[in-house]
């Protein structure tokens, strides 16, 4: 894929960032399918059919963690190792994963390849990309090395030294790529880490994983420059504050409508249930775990979900939805509005129009998919309006948490919800960044403003 696009280059043949983006991410979704198709990948040996195997790498490589059949009791271990492979280039970016390579052999970085990378790493700033590039790759080879240990130690006392650390390796790196894939299935098919829910190392390892993932990469390489809090860009502070709010508040709303539901908090010790409740809060945030039953949520759980699951992460992040900062703007603009403002201000600054019309942006195409989506399964599924909403929501914002719906789903409500996936991990971001990185023209004609009444 990555010599593909070079020659592409060499023909004199232009490849926008953008559909480089695109491109890549397509080859690598049918290669994984392709491979997940042979008999190996499969515990059985058999041939797997191309629409489960092409919605499995569609899933895991837009990190999202919805599911046909099992990943443990389905897939051999090479299967496994496909997906795990898939993930990781997912939550990464095929770039910065084709710029490791590089880095190994030495070899200089060209000009187009940085504009992937920047576009891959949703900046626009092409000074320092291999640098930050390298910090990427760094971070994340660090973060998931102590995730990967700690949950190691953790389940080699259930499952015995080879089988517990490779299912540690395996959920550190599923856990920081906001992925959601799990090999728990040894103990009951699609049970994710509901056998964990009351295990203080597990839930705290994959809850931090989690958040370090969703933040982006960005805020890591600018809190690593500042190393001060005083000195962090408007970005990161936006980033740190949101997430703050989304995370802590949505565990005290979940702790509140589940305390005392007997099918999710309810059913566990008083002391473990603050503890759930925050990891449901956190894992709403594009990560896919569960240590609660979703279908047994409440209704206003169900809502906060669906409402949290279309925010999702933050911008160049492993994380998909909306993204925090959209949703920041989105609110400082309203109350800007109320104010009587005509000038938004966050933190001593004020924010630009054309910040303004991106987040607007996101919020229409993210509200006409997800509305879209949830038409089609209601027109082809024997499920509730709250139930489709909740997978269509879950797909866009590239989560993975379901209602047990997605398995059962027709050829038809695969097809969409694969469409979903692949557009909430790379559709947004890239009309994001193309608005963000196109080239801007001084309008030469100005019409006369008109009046028009809102409200």
């Amino acid at each position: 894929m990555h010599r593909f696009l070079i020659r592409r280059a060499r023909e004199g043949k232009t490849i926008r960032p953008t559909r480089a983006l695109v491109v890549g991410f397509l080859i690598i979704i049918v290669t994984g399918a392709l491979l997940l198709c042979l008999p190996v990948s499969s515990r059985g040996g058999h041939w797997t059919s191309l629409l489960t195997t092409l919605f499995t790498a569609t899933s895991a490589t837009c990190v999202t963690g919805l599911i046909l059949v099992d990943t443990y009791t389905y897939w051999s271990p090479f299967g496994q190792t496909v997906i795990l492979l898939l993930i990781q280039i997912g939550g990464l970016g095929f770039m910065s994963m084709a710029t490791m390579f590089s880095f190994l052999m030495r070899r200089t970085i060209t000009l187009r390849e940085r504009m992937v990378m920047t576009t891959s790493l949703n900046v626009n700033d092409m000074a320092g990309i291999v640098r930050l590039t390298k910090r990427v790759l760094l971070g994340t080879l660090f973060f998931e090395s102590v995730g990967a240990v700690t949950l190691s130690i953790r389940f080699a006392a259930d499952y015995g030294v080879i089988d517990g650390v490779r299912k540690g390796v395996f959920h550190a790196i599923s856990a920081f790529c906001n992925a959601g894939f799990d090999l728990m299935g040894e103990t009951a098919p699609f049970s994710s880490l509901t056998g964990y829910a009351t295990d203080p190392v597990v839930n705290i390892t994959v809850m931090s994983l989690i958040v370090l993932g969703g933040l982006g990469f960005y805020v890591w390489n600018d809190v690593y420059e500042q190393r001060s809090l005083k000195n962090l860009r408007q970005h990161t502070r936006i980033v740190l504050v949101t997430t703050a709010v989304l995370v802590l508040g949505g565990g005290l709303l979940t702790a509140l409508w589940e305390w005392n539901n007997p099918a999710t908090l309810g059913a566990l010790p008083v002391q473990s249930r603050p503890m759930a409740a925050l990891f449901q809060s956190v894992t709403l945030r594009t990560a896919g775990f569960n240590t609660v039953d979703q279908s047994a949520l409440t209704g206003p759980s169900k809502l906060l979900g669906v409402i949290w699951m279309f925010i999702g992460g933050s911008p160049g992040s492993t994380a998909g939805g909306i993204k925090t900062v959209s949703v920041a703007v989105l609110l400082l603009t309203a109350l800007s509005a109320v104010r009587g403002r005509s000038r938004v201000h966050v933190f001593g600054r004020t924010i630009s129009p054309r910040s303004i019309m991106n987040a607007v942006t996101m919020l229409v195409v993210g509200v006409v998919l997800v509305l879209g989506g949830t038409m089609v399964l209601l027109a082809c599924e024997d499920a509730s309006v709250t139930t489709c909403l909740y997978e269509v929501a879950s797909a866009f914002g590239t989560v993975g948490l379901s209602m047990s719906l997605t398995p059962t789903l027709g050829v038809v409500s695969k097809i969409t919800i694969m469409v979903l996936m692949f557009l909430g991990r790379v559709g947004v971001l890239t009309l994001g960044i193309a608005v963000l990185m196109g080239r801007q023209r001084e309008t030469k004609l100005y019409y006369p403003e008109a009046q028009v009444f809102v409200g």
